[in-house]
């Protein structure tokens, strides 16, 4: 179907090209969203200033390579791509582009603009070899609310161009805490999504989640029941899908391990635990030279900066739990920074069904050009439109989705939610859809389809039903006849996005990055 669907939407975008060819402005955005079916999925990583988004993007990648200073960079929208090699290209606002040299320092590779400023820039586009950006494109976009009016209105124009569709398939959105400015703009991105997919392609980060038990051990236990409770809030669960802690500085230091870091943490693991506490007291005390009272441990300065203090603690237990080397206290650093599960909701939400994402979103932009570029020949693409919309199911999918957030149908509340679950609005492998664990046997998976099937059969046939309300059972009928065609001998695992091996401190160039035949 994903195929199918595809070239549908490709087909349709040549007729509307053709229809538009005397028409230049017409054609640049159908041309775009050419491009767009056929590019990676474009997700965006949206939040306040300072909640984490760079950091996060870099944890991410695996490099350390997002502007996470105050500089000129942070202040414009950047894109990430995959890339055979290293490439930085400013892309100025008339159209005009201009490449920068690429530098590595002290580890963090780094771009200086040169004469240029934000305000010369249209955006910045990062091209890296990097697998897991075969998959996605990952657009920074600078803080929201930001103390200079321009930078707000830079990232908000891009998110939310006036008279044009959003440019982002996915959003991953930031926060520390929750504000009556984050819901106001959660609600804003939802209403200008491109496409219906609505909350259905947005997750909440509880960014630096380890501040919220103050560097303890247990943090992300306290992280965690805040998330839980966000989760919840009525405000919250008409505009996202999920809502996952995660401590970004953290999981960026996991990612980007050196054996240099994992040596000195076990010379810190080897201390008495009373000894290693009261180093851990503040900040000030850790860093302390011994030694040369006054002065700072440049080591320990450096191992506080990447890691903080609560991936200093945690590290440390692992390592005193036996964890013996920097690729395995890589990994459950990682794992238990939050990282993890953001990834698996990234793969199992938006990418599992990226093709439809981007479908849904390209059949928007030609819905625009036709309102607002009214042309003799466009009522034929509009029954197309209508067609496609209504046979392809995974398209009707999202359309349901939609509908459940603004227009919940006449059923009971319960209902409304496992309609959401089935609907693929909670991930979309078989296990997902029916609420069971992965490793479900095959028996278990077809008892629970046939059950949902037959209660949702049952509503979609209920003489007191509305109309709107017995098309949305049918839909969820449709999808649990789907699960019970594909299930067949197993459950089909949620697929999970591919991160790349750890890049080698000494270079792109002696890494091995695996090349692209051109």
């Amino acid at each position: 179907m994903t195929g199918v669907t595809t070239d549908a939407v490709r087909d349709l975008i040549d007729r509307a090209l053709e229809v538009y060819r005397d028409d230049p402005a017409a054609l640049a955005v159908l041309d775009a969203c050419y491009a767009r079916v056929s590019d990676p999925l474009r997700v965006a990583m949206v939040g306040m200033v300072k909640a984490g988004k760079s950091t996060l993007l870099n944890a991410i990648l695996g490099e350390e390579i997002a502007a996470t200073d105050a500089g000129e960079c942070t202040r414009i929208v950047t894109w990430y791509r995959y890339g055979d090699t290293p490439r930085v290209v400013i892309r100025r606002p008339d159209g005009a582009s201009k490449e920068l040299p690429v530098v590595r320092v002290k580890g963090r590779l780094t771009f200086d603009l040169g004469d240029e400023t934000a305000d010369d820039v249209g955006r910045l586009e990062v091209e890296w070899p990097s697998s897991t950006l075969r998959d996605i494109t990952l657009i920074d976009t600078p803080g929201v609310a930001s103390l200079s009016a321009a930078v707000s209105e830079r990232s908000l124009g891009f998110l939310l161009p006036e008279g044009a569709p959003s440019e982002t398939d996915a959003v991953i959105y930031l926060m520390r805490h929750l504000h009556d400015a984050d819901i106001s703009l959660l609600q804003s991105l939802h209403e200008g999504a491109a496409g219906l997919a609505g909350a259905t392609n947005s997750v909440v980060v509880l960014s630096r989640a380890d501040e919220a038990g103050s560097g303890r051990i247990d943090a992300m236990l306290s992280a965690s029941a805040i998330a839980d409770r966000f989760r919840h809030d009525e405000s919250l669960a008409d505009l996202v899908s999920a809502v996952v802690p995660v401590a970004g500085l953290l999981a960026q230091s996991a990612r980007s391990l050196r054996q240099s870091d994992f040596t000195a943490l076990a010379k810190l693991a080897a201390l008495d635990r009373p000894q290693r506490e009261k180093l851990l007291v503040s900040a000030d005390r850790f860093v302390a030279d011994s030694a040369r009272p006054g002065s700072k441990d440049a080591a320990r300065a450096a191992l506080l900066e990447r890691f903080g203090t609560f991936g200093i603690r945690l590290a440390c237990s692992l390592i005193k739990g036996g964890v013996s080397d920097a690729t395995s206290l890589s990994r459950e650093l990682a794992r238990r920074s939050g990282l993890d599960e953001l990834l698996e909701l990234v793969a199992g939400r938006f990418q599992a069904r990226a093709a439809f994402l981007k479908a849904d979103a390209a059949l928007a932009s030609v819905e625009r050009v036709m309102k607002d570029h009214p042309h003799e020949g466009t009522v034929e693409l509009e029954a197309s439109i209508e067609r496609l919309r209504a046979t392809a199911h995974e398209l009707r999918e999202l359309t349901c989705l939609a509908t459940l957030r603004t227009s919940p149908p006449v059923v009971e509340p319960a209902l409304v939610d496992e309609a959401e679950r089935l609907l693929g609005g909670k991930g979309v492998s078989e296990a997902d859809r029916l609420g069971l664990g992965p490793d479900a046997p095959a028996s278990e998976v077809e008892a629970a389809a046939r059950a949902a099937l037959a209660t949702w059969r049952g509503l979609a046939g209920g003489a007191a039903a509305d109309r709107a309300t017995v098309a949305l059972c049918q839909a969820v009928v449709r999808s649990c006849e789907a699960i019970l065609a594909a299930s067949g001998p197993g459950v089909s695992a949620a697929p999970r996005l591919v991160l790349a091996p750890e890049p080698s401190r000494r270079g792109w160039q002696e890494t091995g990055h695996e090349r692209r035949a051109s």
